[in-house]
């Protein structure tokens, strides 16, 4: 069934470069990272998943930036070592310095010499306000973004997401459509889980080696239905907190104790 992916000379480490080329302009984006399971859910989504060496997991373009990236065609290099994703970019905006294009310097003969304007100002773009992310890879924002809890980021954004455009955030368009819309896709999301558990669990019943790549579904199935239970909560105003307050009263803890273990 996914046979196209044998076709990939994927390097040692199961990655091939992927290169984000603007479907309208032909202008080259970004250049990031793909595994076997990015691919996949690339394919799936219709939306840019590339891997993050540094972070050792699937990274969903967008996914905290809101600048989502919708593919229209993916194609291979005559050697099969290269993807380019023809996208669409959402917001207009593919690099974390807030600018159109990663590739915003060009080469002169006094040095390497900014080219492209920032169209929106990064420290909006991601929450550690303290630190410039100008001077950061993607992988280094990534990694920042690890060590805040995210929990609280992500009730955060959801009041955000709520005042923003439809067609500039997935959270917002979610909003915009309604509760309905809300609960139907946590429904999707259950039964993806429990389809990529049941899958993973007779792997293991086979007496075969760990098959990590089912447990990357597992653990990104789990990831999304947690997602989308945090967006209704942001329907009624509610916070991530207030379930993790309630967890820690049944198990006689202080939500207080909680959170600051959590932070810990």
């Amino acid at each position: 069934m996914n046979q196209w992916l044998d076709e990939i000379k994927f390097d040692a480490h199961g990655l091939v470069p992927a290169i984000a080329q603007d479907v309208n302009t032909g202008r080259v984006l970004m250049v990031a990272w793909q595994n076997r399971d990015a691919l996949l859910r690339t394919v799936a989504l219709q939306q840019a998943v590339y891997y993050s060496r540094s972070r050792q997991k699937l990274w969903h373009k967008g996914e905290e930036s809101g600048h989502f990236q919708q593919v229209k065609e993916i194609r291979l290099d005559c050697d099969g070592d290269v993807i380019i994703l023809q996208i669409e970019q959402q917001g207009g905006i593919a690099c974390h310095t807030g600018r159109q294009s990663c590739f915003y310097r060009r080469l002169t003969p006094e040095g390497w010499q900014i080219v492209d304007p920032t169209l929106k100002d990064p420290k909006n773009i991601y929450i550690q306000h303290h630190i410039e992310p100008t001077d950061l890879s993607d992988d280094q924002v990534e990694q920042l973004l690890e060590q805040t809890d995210i929990l609280d980021h992500l009730g955060q954004l959801m009041q955000k997401r709520k005042q923003a455009h439809a067609d500039q955030s997935y959270v917002a368009n979610l909003y915009q459509k309604g509760l309905n819309k809300i609960l139907e896709k946590i429904g999707e999301e259950s039964i993806e889980t429990i389809i990529a558990a049941k899958e993973f669990d007779q792997s293991l019943s086979d007496a075969k080696p760990l098959n990590l790549n089912l447990q990357s579904d597992l653990i990104y199935e789990i990831a999304d239905l947690w997602f989308h239970t945090i967006i209704a909560l942001g329907y009624f105003d509610l916070q991530p907190q207030q379930i993790l307050d309630e967890l820690a009263r049944r198990q006689g803890l202080s939500g207080l104790v909680e959170k600051a273990n959590r932070q810990a």
